[in-house]
């Protein structure tokens, strides 16, 4: 309408965003859903059974209910019942295979704490590990993994989303011709059991720091998975095992361009000829204009690692100058897309 007062509803919301994501974060830390996991519940009797506040946790659900994270209807007697969504019962409940509430604990404790200093990474160009948690990170994984609490909690990480995503990235191309695949960096071995799954007839041998395959026996595989096995070492520093196939999911976003050749061209040495190596990553359009997602995946890359999201064409860049030749490329049109490259 002409005249109208100019309303900033965009920049509104975005002030808003960290909000809703403590208002998620807050409600999963304090097990909002995992209580009214198959029954609903008062705001009174929640807070009583969860050490709460009335007024405070009233306030957190009917925010849920608005977020659609929850859902509230009033009884005879005038009370307002509050449930789980069908979405919350897959993805906020810690013991569904779906559960995303390891994710988001890493996200609320750990990230979120990194991103208080984004302006101090985007005006130094590096991490901020030291001014959030008081460690050094010159060795970048010393850093992530600077307590056994610590390190849990991202192969938790990693396994959440790997459960959902996994799938997806695994199937986008046939790779039952590769019997033989490392899976370097596998962390948890979710994404070791999704190829497992998918293609029988193939074996998968984790390779990952010791610390994190002593973890991940102990804690993600187990010796039932008789088609996984392990291989402790550091990618950079250790002899690679012998494979068709070589996965880095999530691994090369860590790093910068010359550390990713580096990485690849020693994969290129230890690959079985016709064989190849699989990314996983989330993809920047080749303009620059998106996915958001990624967009902001990469900010988080500037705050935690040495390393960025990058485009198709980055990626088959540093491919070819490892010698990898073949190189296809599968948008899966959800958030990890996967590149497929053969010696």
């Amino acid at each position: 309408m002409a005249g109208e007062e100019p309303y900033p509803r965009k920049i509104l919301q975005y002030m808003e965003g960290f909000l809703v994501s403590k208002t998620l974060f807050c409600a999963c830390e304090l097990g909002v859903f995992e209580h009214l996991q198959g029954s609903q519940s008062s705001a009174s009797d929640l807070a009583l059974a969860l050490g709460c506040s009335e007024d405070g946790i009233e306030r957190l659900l009917n925010t849920c209910v608005s977020l659609e994270l929850l859902t509230a209807n009033t009884d005879a007697h005038g009370t307002v019942l509050y449930s789980n969504t069908e979405m919350s019962s897959m993805f906020l409940i810690k013991s569904s295979p779906r559960s995303l509430c390891q994710s988001i604990e890493y996200s609320s404790r750990t990230i979120y704490l990194c991103w208080h200093y984004l302006s101090d990474a985007v005006r130094e160009g590096k991490n901020q590990y030291e001014k959030a948690f008081g460690v050094n990170s010159k060795d970048l994984f010393e850093a992530m993994y600077r307590s056994d609490e610590e390190m849990v909690k991202f192969m938790h990480l990693m396994n959440s989303i790997w459960n959902i995503c996994g799938r997806d990235v695994i199937t986008a191309f046939d790779l039952s011709p590769f019997r033989c695949i490392c899976d370097l960096g596998g962390c948890s071995g979710a994404l070791a059991k999704q190829c497992v799954s998918a293609f029988p007839e193939s074996t998968v041998t984790i390779f990952d720091l010791p610390k994190v395959v002593r973890t991940s026996q102990q804690h993600f595989v187990s010796n039932q998975d008789e088609r996984i096995c392990f291989c402790e070492g550091d990618c950079f520093k250790d002899e690679l095992p012998q494979a068709d196939l070589y996965v880095l999911a999530r691994i090369l976003h860590d790093w910068t361009d010359q550390r990713s050749v580096e990485l690849l061209a020693k994969i290129y040495q230890s690959c079985r000829p016709g064989g190849g190596v699989l990314l996983v990553e989330a993809l920047l359009y080749e303009d620059n204009s998106g996915p958001l997602t990624a967009q902001l995946y990469s900010l988080n890359m500037l705050v935690q690692t040495e390393g960025r999201e990058r485009k198709a064409s980055d990626f088959s860049r540093l491919l070819s100058a490892a010698g990898f030749t073949h190189i296809q490329i599968h948008n899966t049109g959800k958030i990890y897309d996967a590149i497929l490259a053969l010696k």
